[in-house]
C-alpha cells in the first residue's frame, strides 16, 4: 500500500497541473481533511465552489455536494472522488414526489435542504443549509412552508418562526440515530462539558442541547466558549479539525457510533485517482441546472 506521504506529494503535484482545488467537508477521513484546501459545511463549500478560482473542483464529500458544486460551476471539471458516496436524505423525496406534495398546497412555498438532488431543488423556491434554515425560512413571503426532506431540521426551524411548516418525511440516518440515552451517558460521563448538537438531531435531543449549530457553527462555538470540555452531537469526523484547531480542549463524540459510511468512502488513493483520470466526472443537465441554480443562488443571496 503506497504511504499517505507520497500519495499527499502526487495529489499535490497533479493539483497545480490541473489547476484544482480540493473541498473537503467536516465528515470526511482525517487525511482527506488534512489535504484540503478548504474544509468546510455545505455552506461554506457552495460558496467556495461559486467563487474559488481554479479549472477543476475535486468535490471530497457526497454526491449532492459535488452536483451542487458543477451547478454552480458550469463551465469547471468537477470531480468526485468516491462516485458511490451517496446521501440516503437525499433519496427520501424525489422530484415527482415533491410535485405532488406541492399540488396539495398551493401557495406555499418550497424550501428544500442542500441534501438534495438536483432534481429536486429544481423543483423548490429556495435552497438552505443547517446553518441559515431559520433565516432563510423567516426571508420568505409565504405563511406556509413545505420543508423537504429532513423534519428534524423543519422541526428546528419551526421552533424560530410563526410561519406553518409542513416537513418532509426524511432524516439523516446518522443524527436520528442519537437518542436521549446518548445524552444521559454522556452528561454522566463529562460533566462540566458543553453539548454541542447538530439540527438534524431530533427534537428530543436539541431539548438537552447547551447549543444547536451547523458542524461550522459548533467548530466556531467550541473557540468561542469559556468551557474546556464539549459533547459533540454530530458526525464523530468533525473531531479530527477540533483537535487541530483547539488542542487545549477537549471534546467527546455524544455517540461513538455516528459515523457516516459514505463521508469516509473518500481516501487519499481515490483522490490521486481523480486527479490523475479526471474521472468519475459530476454533471447536471442545464435544464435541471438553470433550475436548481435559482434556488440555490436565492439562499446564497440571503447569507
Amino acid at each position: 500500500m503506497q504511504d499517505n506521504a507520497a500519495l499527499r506529494e502526487e495529489i499535490f503535484r497533479l493539483k497545480e497541473e490541473r489547476r484544482a482545488i480540493i473541498l473537503v467537508h467536516n465528515y470526511q477521513l482525517p487525511e482527506v481533511q488534512d489535504i484540503a484546501d478548504l474544509t468546510g459545511d455545505s455552506l461554506e463549500l457552495s460558496r467556495a465552489a461559486a467563487t474559488m478560482k481554479g479549472d477543476t473542483i475535486v468535490f471530497c464529500g457526497v454526491d449532492f455536494m459535488a452536483e451542487t458544486a458543477a451547478i454552480l460551476s458550469p463551465h469547471k471539471t468537477v470531480l468526485l472522488p468516491a462516485i458511490d458516496a451517496c446521501c440516503p436524505m437525499a433519496d427520501m423525496i424525489t422530484a415527482d414526489e415533491l410535485r405532488l406534495v406541492k399540488s396539495r398546497s398551493p401557495g406555499a412555498a418550497v424550501v428544500c435542504y442542500v441534501n438534495t438532488t438536483a432534481e429536486v431543488k429544481a423543483e423548490s423556491d429556495i435552497c438552505c443549509t443547517s446553518s441559515n434554515a431559520v433565516n432563510v425560512v423567516n426571508a420568505l413571503g409565504e405563511d406556509t412552508i413545505l420543508f423537504v426532506p429532513d423534519r428534524n431540521l423543519a422541526a428546528y426551524a419551526a421552533r424560530f418562526t410563526k410561519k406553518k411548516i409542513l416537513p418532509g418525511g426524511g432524516v439523516c440516518i446518522v443524527h436520528d440515530q442519537i437518542t436521549p440515552d446518548h445524552v444521559r451517558e454522556a452528561r454522566l460521563a463529562h460533566p462540566e462539558a458543553e453539548l454541542l448538537v447538530h439540527p438534524e438531531c431530533r427534537p428530543e435531543v436539541i431539548e438537552f442541547a447547551d447549543h444547536v449549530a451547523s458542524t461550522s457553527g459548533i467548530i466556531r462555538r467550541v473557540g468561542e466558549s469559556p468551557k474546556e470540555e464539549f459533547i459533540i452531537g454530530t458526525e464523530v469526523g468533525i473531531l479530527h479539525r477540533l483537535a487541530k484547531e483547539f488542542s487545549e480542549k477537549r471534546c467527546y463524540p455524544l455517540s461513538s457510533s455516528a459515523v457516516c459510511r459514505n463521508m469516509k468512502k473518500t481516501d487519499l488513493v481515490k483522490v490521486r485517482d481523480a486527479l490523475l483520470t479526471m474521472s468519475p466526472s459530476i454533471t447536471v443537465p442545464e435544464g435541471v441546472a438553470a433550475r436548481a441554480r435559482r434556488a440555490i443562488e436565492r439562499m446564497l443571496a440571503l447569507t
